[in-house]
């Protein structure tokens, strides 16, 4: 089975378990919703790796819960509608979509698209479009757990584990200085940049998707404060 889980928004039944059929079919786990609301909940619960989400919703649009999770989340999003002129299209994506299909759209177009904002997120490397471009530093090794900056690669026990850049980065950050207490603001300023006015509370969602990946990373919480990566070696390998 893909180990990506896609939610798919959209308050019309049909679409929604059409767009579903054609993901399981390639083996992708999928959660259907029907409302920003619900959305909301899975998102502060249990993220995705990716939305595909509707415009025009009830209540809630799509474009406010695209600029909401926007504020604390890095996350792929491709954005649906029945509006097929320009304004809406550059409005989805000024708000953080990665792409915008317009209703009518075939089923294996999209399919393709996902798959390519999959790869361009989570596996692509440096030299293919959408890669970070990384210094060349050598290997992080901090117990079972090894950075490779040149390829900007995470392994665990060996075993590799697609991070997504701000996944990445947060890693890089603290295998560089293990067992130091990072703050929220800290991490927000090295991550997401100085220039970023959301929520800390992005610091703790993607310590949760990092956590949720790799379960047994030593990424403990310092109460009132931040984070850390424990490591009983004191210095880095």
């Amino acid at each position: 089975m893909n180990s990506y889980r896609i939610a798919v928004v959209d308050d019309d039944l049909h679409i929604r378990n059409l767009v579903e059929a054609y993901l399981v079919r390639e083996n992708f786990e999928t959660i259907g919703l029907g409302s920003a609301e619900e959305a909301l909940e899975l998102w502060r619960n249990d993220p995705p790796d990716m939305w595909v989400l509707d415009i025009m919703l009830p209540g809630m649009d799509g474009y406010e819960f695209c600029r909401t999770i926007r504020r604390e989340a890095e996350v792929p999003i491709i954005m649906i509608s029945a509006r097929d002129n320009e304004v809406d299209k550059i409005m989805g994506l000024e708000l953080g979509g990665d792409d915008y299909m317009v209703k009518p759209f075939s089923p294996r177009e999209l399919v393709a698209r996902v798959k390519r904002q999959l790869h361009r997120w989570y596996t692509a490397r440096p030299g293919e479009e959408g890669a970070a471009s990384v210094p060349s530093s050598g290997d992080i090794v901090i117990g079972e757990l090894r950075l490779s900056m040149d390829e900007r690669r995470v392994f665990w026990d060996g075993e590799e584990v697609e991070m997504t850049l701000k996944e990445f980065a947060l890693l890089h950050t603290l295998s560089q200085h293990p067992n130091r207490a990072f703050s929220r603001d800290d991490l927000l300023a090295i991550v997401w940049g100085d220039d970023y006015y959301g929520s800390d509370r992005a610091v703790d969602h993607l310590v949760k998707r990092v956590r949720k990946k790799i379960m047994q990373l030593p990424i403990e919480a310092v109460w009132g404060h931040g984070y850390r990566l424990r490591h009983e070696g004191g210095e880095r390998g």
